[in-house]
C-alpha cells in the first residue's frame, strides 16, 4: 500500500468518527442527524475499502473526496466560511492523488 493511500483511508475513518461523535453527543439534532449518520457510514466504508485496497473502496473514496471538495467550495463561496478553504484544499489533493496511475495499479 502506498503511504498516501494509508493517510487518506485514516482521514476518511477520522471524518466518519467525527460525524458519528457529533450525532451521538447531540451536536447535530433533528432530521439532519440521519444524514450525518449516513455520511459517516459511507466515510467509514471509504476508509475500510481503501485500507483493504479494494477497487470499490477506491471508487467510493474518490467520489466522497469530490463530493467533499464541492461541498466545501460551496461553503466557502456561498456561506462565507473561511475554514472551508482548508478542507476543500485537502480533499482536492486527495482527489488528485487518487486518480494517479500509480494508485490505480495498486488496487485489486
Amino acid at each position: 500500500m502506498l503511504p498516501g493511500m494509508a493517510i487518506i483511508s485514516l482521514w476518511m475513518l477520522f471524518e466518519a468518527a467525527l460525524g458519528a461523535w457529533a450525532v451521538f453527543t447531540h451536536h447535530v439534532t433533528g432530521p439532519n442527524r440521519f444524514g450525518f449518520l449516513g455520511l459517516a457510514t459511507i466515510l467509514a466504508g471509504c476508509g475500510l475499502g481503501l485500507i483493504q485496497r479494494r477497487r470499490w473502496g477506491w471508487a467510493l473514496t474518490l467520489a466522497m473526496a469530490l463530493f467533499s471538495l464541492c461541498f466545501f467550495s460551496y461553503a466557502l463561496l456561498r456561506l462565507h466560511a473561511p475554514q472551508a478553504l482548508i478542507m476543500a484544499f485537502v480533499n482536492g489533493v486527495f482527489f488528485l492523488y487518487l486518480v494517479r496511475p500509480e494508485v490505480r495499479v495498486r488496487l485489486r
